[in-house]
């Protein structure tokens, strides 16, 4: 069948469900409170349905009431209890799938619980989504006389009491349908090497022939492999190597960062890029229209949403409210119920809603990671936006960076201390601290009030990485690819001090 066919086929078989879209557009409320209900109703005969007597349930009010919102230390001895072959326990149907995770700190891995309607429901139903309104914003769209080049996580599947578990993109592509591989490169064999460096190799190796329209991955590693793919060729930029590529996929990190950086290795006006909103625990919002940093949230994926908003988080006043009660420009903490079985489960992260008809959100950055230690609330979004800014004004690239408190000793005032990685360096350090400075102040009204006047912070102070310093602290700790992030703010020295240590020595 020639390709142009097989292109025009898709696209139709895609937009298809721009119908069932339109549903949920139109009664979003409705739509997430049926689908609770339907969760409650399936899960009544599970161990945990039983115990919080799932069948007596009617209504939002009442399971807000009964079900406490949980971490996953919480449910670590329900999710052991399925790992090690019990089933029924939170989730109707046989789980015998866990994606590992554990996020960017050095804590234990977390065993997320994948059930078959995730994978089909929710995770694949995403991709295909976010296809599918690609396309319909993009009529002249060629996506499918090509391939999409995919960089996931370089984890293999492992099996355990007749239970497997692994990167949640390994998952994916050991369940992924057929017709999807025949699209995508590389090959599912090299997409689940797990060494890294050998991988990104292998992947230049295989995809640099090829007929290239799309890829997909988190930002920060998709540019390593770029630049890595353009210094392999030779080639000048990436429109040279792929000249049909029209779209980038991504999520994971805030792209604001990077967007420089894309721009002058895809140096191609009309060229598209498309932000998701996906984790281990399920696929959440996708962007919607051309040319947007507002991703709209997918209310039929098996997901009920809930939200603490963040002045109230972790306090005895915090209160747990439903979509239908959210307003804009807040910053909500989130907390999904899904189709896999976690319950009332405090994801991590944090989102604002940019639009209330329809949904929309940003990531504005996780539950724990951001710097509150003098009042100041800096999210992840102040400062990805900051250093964006500073870096146009300064034209300077960056790597990587890390924040973390200078905490007050005596009459000494406290200060954000920095870590940066440059990818070609200010000429002058000072120029640029003040930039990012005043760019924080003008996103956080917060940090310029404690900055004025020096009262309660003094000015940011930046140490300017050697090259390579983040990606050998991830190397050390075996993080290397796929999902794994820097932390990019934390109310704790930890991460700096261990960055500090290793400036002067590589692995």
């Amino acid at each position: 069948m020639p390709l142009t066919i097989i292109n025009s086929f898709a696209s139709w078989v895609l937009k298809q469900r721009i119908h069932q879209i339109e549903l949920f557009l139109k009664y979003p409320n409705e739509v997430q409170e049926e689908l609770l209900m339907n969760l409650i109703k399936s899960s009544k005969n599970t161990a945990l349905g039983k115990e919080y007597e799932y069948a007596s349930i009617h209504s939002y009010a009442t399971f807000a009431e009964r079900i406490p919102i949980s971490t996953y230390e919480d449910l670590q001895p329900l999710i052991e209890r399925t790992r090690k072959g019990e089933q029924n326990v939170f989730w109707e149907t046989p789980i015998k799938w866990f994606a590992k995770s554990s996020g960017t700190t050095n804590a234990k891995s977390k065993f997320i619980p994948v059930s078959n309607e995730a994978l089909e429901d929710c995770h694949y139903k995403g991709s295909k989504d976010l296809l599918c309104m690609y396309l319909n914003n993009n009529e002249d769209s060629e996506l499918f006389l090509g391939k999409s080049l995919r960089l996931g996580g370089s984890s293999q599947i492992y099996e355990d009491n007749n239970t497997f578990f692994g990167d949640l993109s390994a998952i994916l592509i050991e369940n992924m349908p057929i017709w999807a591989e025949f699209s995508s490169t590389p090959s599912n064999k090299i997409s689940l090497m797990s060494e890294w460096e050998t991988k990104i190799a292998a992947i230049i190796n295989e995809t640099k022939n090829e007929n290239v329209t799309s890829f997909a991955g988190v930002p920060s590693w998709m540019l390593v492999l770029m630049n890595k793919m353009l210094e392999e060729t030779g080639k000048g930029n990436l429109l040279e190597l792929w000249p049909n590529l029209e779209v980038y996929f991504h999520g994971g990190v805030n792209f604001e960062p990077y967007r420089e950086q894309y721009k002058k290795i895809l140096p191609k006006k009309e060229f598209k890029y498309y932000e998701i909103y996906n984790a281990s625990e399920g696929f959440f919002a996708i962007q919607d229209l051309n040319n947007s940093s507002d991703l709209l949230l997918m209310l039929d994926y098996g997901i009920f949403y809930e939200f603490i908003p963040m002045d109230t988080f972790g306090t005895p006043e915090q209160k747990v409210i439903r979509l239908a009660d959210v307003e804009l420009f807040k910053n909500y903490a989130l907390v999904i119920t899904t189709n896999s079985g976690l319950w009332r489960y405090l994801i991590g992260d944090t989102v604002r809603f940019t639009s209330l008809n329809p949904y929309r959100i940003r990531v504005t950055g996780r539950t724990k990671h951001h710097i509150n230690v003098f009042g100041e609330e800096l999210m992840v979004e102040n400062t990805d936006q900051a250093i964006a800014k500073a870096c146009k004004m300064t034209q300077t690239e960056v790597v990587d960076y890390t924040v973390a408190p200078i905490f007050m000793e005596g009459k000494e005032k406290g200060a954000h201390e920095w870590m940066i990685e440059f990818k070609n360096p200010p000429a002058d350090v000072s120029q640029f601290q003040k930039a990012l400075d005043e760019s924080i102040q003008s996103l956080n009204s917060d940090y310029e009030a404690k900055r004025y006047n020096n009262m309660t912070l003094n000015p940011l102070v930046i140490n300017v990485a050697r090259k390579n310093l983040f990606y050998d602290w991830l190397k050390d700790r075996d993080k290397l690819g796929g999902q794994h992030k820097i932390p990019r703010l934390s109310n704790q020295r930890d991460y700096l001090e261990q960055l500090k240590s290793m400036q002067f020595h590589t692995v």
